[in-house]
């Protein structure tokens, strides 16, 4: 029986440890902070995922800050997410999601930019482990679209 009870307190601690590696590993906003104007300018609803980033680009009629403002209201009042870097007034703003049980973070940058037809806005959405994140940006990203 004790060695039982040694292997699951074994076990627990390892799983308590990844769990706080995920976590607690430090962030460095100049990697994540970027500028994610890198796609072709579609409509709203048109999310993209490839090489394990999610992007949408669109234009927008509201001038740069207000447009931000709202978006950076919707992804604050998202579960689990904060601001990591950057605000409605510098143009970008970057937040960071966490996972529910393991607490992985996704980064989701956006850039605002006027242009002549009205705002531009750049929305980059990525995992920060592992490959696949199982559409969990591109159902964020929809929601916050949705949401504008």
């Amino acid at each position: 029986m004790k060695i039982r009870n040694m292997i699951s307190l074994a076990v627990l601690f390892a799983l308590i440890a990844v769990a706080a590696f995920f976590r607690l590993a430090p962030t460095d906003p100049a990697r994540w902070h970027i500028d994610p104007g890198t796609v072709a300018v579609t409509d709203c609803t048109q999310i993209a995922t490839e090489n394990g980033a999610t992007r949408v680009s669109c234009l927008r009629p509201e001038d740069p800050a207000t447009l931000l403002a709202k978006l950076d209201g919707i992804a604050l009042a998202t579960p689990r997410t904060v601001r990591l870097a950057g605000s409605a007034e510098t143009g970008r703003i970057t937040w960071t999601t966490r996972s529910l049980i393991w607490g992985f973070p996704d980064f989701t940058t956006v850039a605002a930019t006027a242009v002549p037809e009205g705002t531009r806005l750049d929305i980059l959405a990525r995992q920060r482990w592992g490959r696949d994140d199982m559409g969990v940006n591109a159902k964020r990203l929809t929601a916050w679209m949705q949401n504008l």
